[in-house]
This record gives C-alpha cells, sequence and structure tokens, in this order.
C-alpha cells in the first residue's frame, strides 16, 4: 500500500479545475457548519483546510472532497455545548481534545483493516440515524433563522423557547433567511451547473442586507481571524475524561460512515474501487490536524464530490488544490466574510439538513420491513444511474419480482422493455445498447459466453 493517495498530473486541468469549484460549493458550508457548531465561522475554515487537504494526500479515494458535513456538525455542536457547560474556560479546548481523539479512532479502524465493516450497517438503522441528525440540525438553525441568539441548552433548549423566539423575531433577518432558501431551492438547473446555489444565496444575501436593509441591525459573522491558526493543546478533565473518549469514538465511527458511504458514491461515478481501511487512515490523520488547529470534524462530502469529479477531476490534486484555496481565503481574505448575515448561513445549514433526511425511505417506513431495506438501496442506486442518463437493465424479473418492484416505486425507473426473466436476454439487450451495430454473432457469442462460465 503506497503512503500517499492517487497524484499524477497526466489529467492536471479537470483536477485544478475541480479544486477550484469544490472550494467554491465549501466556503459558504465551511463558514455556515462553524457558527452552527457554536466553535465560530474560522473554526469551519479550518476544518475544511485541514481534514481537505490531509485526507486528500493519504487518503484512499482519489476523487473524494472531505469537509465539515451536517451529521459531523450536529454531534461536534452537541459537544462543545456539553464541554463548555461543564467546564467554562477550557470546554472548547476539551471540544478539539475530542475532534483530535476521533482522528486517533479513525486511524486505529484503519489499521486494524475494520473498512469494510462499517458499512455492513443495515440501511435503516443509517437512514433513521441520519433523518435524526437532519432533524436536529434543521432545529439548531431555528433561532439564528428568526434574527434571535440560539438560546442555552442545545437542541431541547431551542425547543424550549421555540414560542418566546417566535414572538420576536426579527423581520429583517427573517426575510435574509427566506431568500437565501428560495435562491437555493428555485435556482435552475442550467445555472447550478455554472455556479452553486449556496454561494450565489451567500452573495446575494450579502448585497441585500447591506443595501436593503443597511440601516437595521443585523446580526453578522463578524470579525474573523486573519492568519495561521493557534495550536490547541491536548485538555482533558478528569471528571470528563470518559464521557470525551466515548464523544470521540462516537464522532469517528460517524465519520468513518458518512466516508465510506461518499466513497462508494464516488466509486460509482468513476467506476474505480476506494481502499476503505486507508481511506479511514488519511480521515484520521485529518482530523486529528484539524482538532490541533482548532477545527471542525470532517468527513467525505457528497455534494464536494460530486461536483468535483463532475467538474472533471480523477485524482487527489483536485483535494490539495481545493484546500489550498480555502487556506488563502483564511490567511489573507478572511476579513471578506465579516459582513455575511447569521441568518443566510442559517438558511443554507437550514437546507442541508433537509437533503439529509432520507424521504424516500421516511415515506415508506410504515410498509416497510427489516428483510426488504435492501430494496431502498437498490432503488438508490437505480435512480442515480438513470438520472445520469445510463440504462438499467433488470434480470430475474418474475411477476412476483415485478410486484414487489411496484410496490417501491422502482419500477419507475425501469422501462418495461428492460425487464427480463432471463440473462441471456438482459446480456444480449446490454450489447444492442453498447454497441447498436451488434450482429447476431455478437449475441450468440454472449450466449456462449453465459454458458461457459455459469
Amino acid at each position: 500500500m503506497s503512503l500517499t493517495n492517487t497524484i499524477n498530473f497526466r489529467n492536471l486541468r479537470g483536477d485544478l479545475l475541480g479544486g477550484v469549484t469544490a472550494a467554491i460549493v465549501s466556503l459558504p458550508l465551511a463558514l455556515a457548519f462553524g457558527v452552527a457548531s457554536g466553535a465560530g465561522p474560522v473554526a469551519g475554515l479550518y476544518g475544511a483546510v485541514c481534514v481537505g487537504f490531509f485526507a486528500a494526500l493519504f487518503g484512499g479515494t482519489p476523487t473524494l472532497i472531505s469537509e465539515p458535513t451536517g451529521p459531523m456538525t450536529v454531534v461536534m455542536t452537541a459537544i462543545v455545548g456539553s464541554m463548555t457547560a461543564a467546564n467554562p474556560e477550557n470546554g472548547l479546548a476539551m471540544s478539539f481534545t475530542v475532534v483530535m481523539l476521533a482522528g486517533v479512532f479513525q486511524i486505529f479502524f484503519g489499521i486494524f483493516k475494520l473498512g469494510k465493516y462499517i458499512t455492513l450497517m443495515p440501511y435503516s438503522v443509517i437512514s433513521g440515524f441520519m433523518s435524526g441528525i437532519g432533524v436536529i440540525l434543521i432545529i439548531l438553525q431555528i433561532a439564528p433563522f428568526v434574527g434571535q441568539a440560539n438560546p442555552k441548552g442545545g437542541v431541547l433548549g431551542m425547543v424550549q423557547n421555540l414560542p418566546l423566539l417566535l414572538t420576536k423575531i426579527n423581520p429583517a433577518e427573517t426575510a435574509l433567511g427566506l431568500l437565501t432558501l428560495a435562491i437555493i431551492f428555485f435556482m435552475p438547473s442550467k445555472i447550478k451547473r455554472i455556479i452553486p446555489p449556496q454561494l450565489v444565496a451567500l452573495i446575494v444575501g450579502t448585497i441585500v442586507s447591506l443595501t436593503i436593509f443597511g440601516g437595521v441591525d443585523i446580526r453578522r459573522i463578524g470579525e474573523i481571524p486573519v492568519g495561521l491558526p493557534t495550536l490547541q493543546i491536548p485538555t482533558f478533565s478528569a471528571s470528563q475524561i470518559t464521557v470525551m473518549i466515548v464523544d470521540g469514538a462516537m464522532l469517528g465511527m460517524l465519520g468513518c460512515i458518512d466516508t465510506l458511504l461518499t466513497a462508494v458514491i464516488a466509486d460509482s461515478l468513476t467506476r474505480t474501487e476506494h481502499k476503505s481501511d486507508k481511506e479511514l487512515i488519511g480521515q484520521g490523520i485529518g482530523n486529528l490536524v484539524s482538532g490541533l488547529c482548532g477545527g471542525l470534524p470532517g468527513a467525505g462530502a457528497t455534494m464536494g464530490t460530486v461536483v468535483n469529479i463532475q467538474t472533471g477531476a480523477s485524482t487527489a490534486v483536485s483535494g490539495l488544490t481545493r484546500a489550498l484555496i480555502l487556506l488563502i481565503v483564511v490567511l489573507w481574505a478572511a476579513r471578506v466574510t465579516q459582513p455575511i448575515p447569521m441568518a443566510v448561513l442559517a438558511g443554507i445549514a437550514l437546507k442541508v439538513g433537509i437533503d439529509i433526511l432520507d424521504w424516500s425511505f421516511l415515506k415508506r417506513a410504515h410498509k416497510v420491513s427489516l428483510k426488504v431495506t435492501a430494496s431502498l438501496a437498490i432503488e438508490n442506486a437505480i435512480k442515480d444511474a438513470s438520472e445520469q442518463g445510463r440504462h438499467v437493465l433488470v434480470v430475474g424479473a418474475t411477476s412476483k419480482v415485478k410486484k414487489r418492484l411496484d410496490k417501491f416505486g422502482i419500477s419507475r425507473f425501469v422501462p418495461e422493455h428492460y425487464m427480463f426473466v432471463d440473462r441471456v436476454d438482459a446480456l444480449k439487450q446490454a450489447v444492442a445498447l453498447v454497441n447498436p451495430h451488434a450482429t447476431d454473432a455478437n449475441t450468440s457469442g454472449v450466449s456462449n459466453y453465459t454458458d461457459t462460465y455459469s
């Protein structure tokens, strides 16, 4: 196993373009997650730089983009809240120590080759866990979305204070939050391919706040320290050490699941195969360095990874480029982000929470048993392939199978003439799709091939 990820310069133009585009996508999310976590926007930027760079350098998935994600941010928010409540003076330093511990756990998971077992969790468990995280992330954005400071007590505190928050709505900030959501939801797909809607919402929302609402008191990011981060010394408390270790293990495990699921998506888009254990070691190094630098924990990010691949990236040069661009922002351009309204960042994070919810599972959870949860995973694979314009053929489509496909809505992605009972017929159709001019000799060859290897 090589020490570093796949790095070469044979596709330099595609990798550089992918890195630049991924950096543009990452910037508003890093700021939003930093604010949502309670550690500050600069922690989101440091996390995006550190995890992104070292995971790209030492990981096992060439095109994977790693950064603070919604699930990791939700857990980090709870950790920051509990640590600062237990030890106001050193709580934040202890939270970053938990991030370091998470990185250490991930390195151990990779060294002991546990990567292949982590993705064996039942789909229903992962779906329920992620949907719960999505709900928590949405709840945590309510206060900044309506122009109020976050109440103490985390999610429970937010729910308990919800009536009070709704009676003190700041109309200007709420309008900015709604504008942000409107831009992200309703921006035409053609424009989305050119520029990320989150970045457009960030820019438009900031301009509107400075012009139309120029005379209104609006909560903004404020001053962000420019320059290299101050190293965080690992800080432990005798009364909290057990909690910190458990939180570190939980955070590390969540990062492993989040990353490896994204790595599988990258494999399907690039037709390559990632190295699970190597990827976990890279993620662990990234989170360890991020904690030392006062950054948020991170994992493989689906949105950034897909954008990176679709822009033309094929090696880890893209991830390294993205991290270096964000480092330039941190070192020299952080002051540009000072006027960004908190409500705009809340709108961006709110949309992330909505996207994390597994709507396809939630709509049918009442009629799905544990024995057939694999159908949902198959549906997601078929749906992704259809949206990319690929042909999907189903083999073994007996009447009973077709009824089950209809029940779970999978059949709507596969035309009737692409469902076969016999695999030989399916292979003939596949050959015809790949090569429309295939002759009978070609198809008979397929038949002989299947007879030989069946």
